[in-house]
């Protein structure tokens, strides 16, 4: 019977298909890369989350034919190794599209509402705030988007459907026809969308090119007024720099989801920043996309251990030489 271990908690529905279609399961004992190369022994399948998957613990496995990644985000998944290994590599990128992109919207709506402000003076007592002023409408607004996938074609949509903004994007690799079928506009550049844009949205991928997107002369040319927006991926913002800006009202607030290093550090500028809103990775965490996301890596991890290719390989040129050609589910 083939073995799936589990490095991360995931929705029960997940769980429960890969054991309907004969596959063992198992949980390692913690999430951190010497446990898991410890346990992860004569799994034939792995699902990981934000902990990923490093050398070692693959190494450690030599039954070992498909990695399912929990997410987007491979960063923290040894892909080249694994390529190099002849081991696929499944993801789900759009179990939580929708998930993320309420997040986003969620959080442009919090920070121009003070909803923080509100509640903490509400708990206060203080009933003066309701006079403080520093609340605004979205509707109308201009929203900058760099990046233009999944996720932020689904912010577009109810940006602009439900707020009537105007919506600016900064993604070369987007193509003009799909940027004119949304409906938005592409940007001149990464600057000249920091110079106009209300709000700014980061949906890029992290790579070496994408690190520290947002830096102090990216908040230098944003409006005083302006807000950033990160449900992302951490690195891309610089962020010294942003609680800098902060402090200084270079920008007027911060929305972030996910940070350059998780748990953010007890140390962080940013958790004593001003007008931000903080909250740790859970912008795909609901209830609805984590099963949407646990059943996309159960039924990927059957389609490959029953010989047949997968819709979402990150490394698909595996695929024709892969480990174990046909692993028997049952």
């Amino acid at each position: 019977m083939p073995t799936c271990l589990i490095v991360q908690p995931i929705h029960e529905a997940g769980v429960q298909k890969l054991q309907e279609a004969g596959i063992a399961t198992r949980w390692a004992s913690a999430q951190d890369m010497a446990t898991v190369a410890g346990e992860i022994g004569d799994a034939h399948a792995v699902i990981t989350r934000d902990a990923g998957l490093d050398r070692a613990a693959i190494d450690a496995a030599a039954n070992l034919v498909v990695i399912a990644n929990h997410g987007i985000g491979t960063n923290k998944i040894d892909v080249a190794h694994a390529s190099a290994l002849d081991i696929p590599i499944v993801y789900t990128p759009s179990a939580n599209a929708r998930s993320v992109a309420e997040h986003a919207v969620g959080m442009m709506l919090a920070l121009a509402k003070r909803f923080k402000d509100a509640d903490a003076a509400t708990r206060a007592g203080d009933w003066r705030f309701k006079y403080s002023g520093g609340m605004s409408e979205i509707s109308g607004k201009t929203l900058g988007l760099v990046g233009f996938g999944t996720i932020a074609r689904i912010v577009a949509a109810i940006a602009m459907g439900g707020f009537r903004m105007r919506v600016i994007v900064h993604s070369p690799n987007a193509p003009d026809a799909d940027i004119a079928a949304a409906g938005v506009t592409r940007a001149a550049s990464l600057e000249a969308l920091l110079r106009e844009a209300d709000i700014v949205s980061l949906h890029r991928p992290m790579r070496p090119d994408t690190r520290h997107t947002l830096d102090a002369a990216a908040f230098a040319a944003m409006k005083p007024s302006a807000v950033v927006i990160n449900s992302a991926r951490g690195a891309l913002i610089d962020e010294a720099a942003l609680a800098a800006a902060l402090t200084a009202g270079t920008i007027a607030g911060a929305g972030l989801d996910v940070f350059e290093t998780e748990p953010l550090p007890a140390g962080s500028p940013l958790l004593t920043a001003p007008n931000t809103i903080l909250a740790p990775h859970v912008a795909g965490s609901t209830e609805d996309a984590l099963r949407e996301t646990a059943l996309q890596c159960a039924d990927q991890i059957i389609e490959v251990l029953a010989g047949r290719k997968p819709p979402y390989l990150v490394n698909p040129d595996t695929w024709p030489r892969r480990r174990g050609a046909r692993v028997a589910s049952a």
